[in-house]
């Protein structure tokens, strides 16, 4: 296992099982990876290769049924549950294609609120999310609700949010599914120049091969097991096709896979 303090995120030999009545599913089958910091790697396969499968055990939002995972250093299959929740608020930000902004609250409140489970005061909490908020473009909108967001502006105010507790790793699946190719693209090149001044660790989920260009590197995720790596100037592997647009991917806006 590498001890270099420049690796974020480290899998080695993790597989996932799901039970489904007397049927065992086999999800992922002794994946490798390594993402350094300051990297943006995109993860492409067919639906229910386990892409997002793989995101949520990074995420610690599961667990692997063997196999190890280390965070920034930390080895998180060893951690119990408390243990996992403090490592996610640290360690992982998680940018979904539906954002998840929580209505009632305006997009600085929105982005505050997982400094408010560190007990962050309250000047603080509000100067952090204001920086945030300028970074990635949507300060002059830092009091307006979500409603009164275009889906652009609300990618934004997701993105802020998720980088409020300066993670290590940021965690995206399918983050531009439902913006249009320009907007997507912003977003994308907004989460890459991030990753480089900040030194954060960034894994994409995606089913758009444009998306996936703006990647460092582009890594293939089939039957299990994330076996080559694809330079970014050529995306058609075992059968995927660039030329289809993501409107023509029946799944493409599909967060759920196996």
């Amino acid at each position: 296992m590498s001890s270099n303090n420049e690796v974020a995120v480290e899998c080695r030999g993790v597989y996932k099982e799901f039970q489904d009545g007397s049927r065992v599913i086999r999800v992922l089958r002794g994946t490798d990876l390594t993402v350094r910091k300051g990297e943006f790697v995109a993860i492409v396969g067919a639906s229910g290769s386990g892409k997002t499968t793989l995101l949520n055990l990074i995420g610690g939002l599961d667990r692997p049924t063997s196999g190890t995972i280390l965070v920034d250093g930390l080895d998180i299959t060893q951690l119990d549950d408390d243990e996992m929740s403090e490592m996610r608020r640290h360690k992982i930000g998680i940018l979904f294609q539906d954002q998840h902004l929580l209505p009632i609250f305006t997009a600085l409140e929105n982005v505050q609120v997982p400094m408010l489970l560190d007990e962050v005061r309250r000047k603080q909490r509000e100067a952090r999310a204001m920086e945030l908020l300028k970074a990635v473009g949507v300060d002059h909108r830092a009091h307006h609700m979500p409603h009164e967001l275009s889906g652009g502006m609300r990618s934004r105010v997701a993105l802020a949010r998720a980088m409020a507790n300066n993670p290590t790793v940021l965690l995206c699946d399918e983050p531009t599914g439902d913006l249009d190719h320009k907007i997507g693209g912003e977003i994308i090149r907004l989460m890459k120049d991030l990753a480089k001044k900040d030194r954060r660790a960034v894994i994409v989920v995606t089913h758009d091969p444009e998306v996936a260009r703006m990647a460092d590197r582009i890594l293939l995720l089939r039957d299990g097991v994330l076996v080559e790596e694809l330079v970014t100037d050529f995306f058609r592997p075992s059968g995927i096709d660039v030329s289809a647009s993501r409107d023509s991917d029946g799944d493409a806006g599909s967060a759920v896979e196996g």
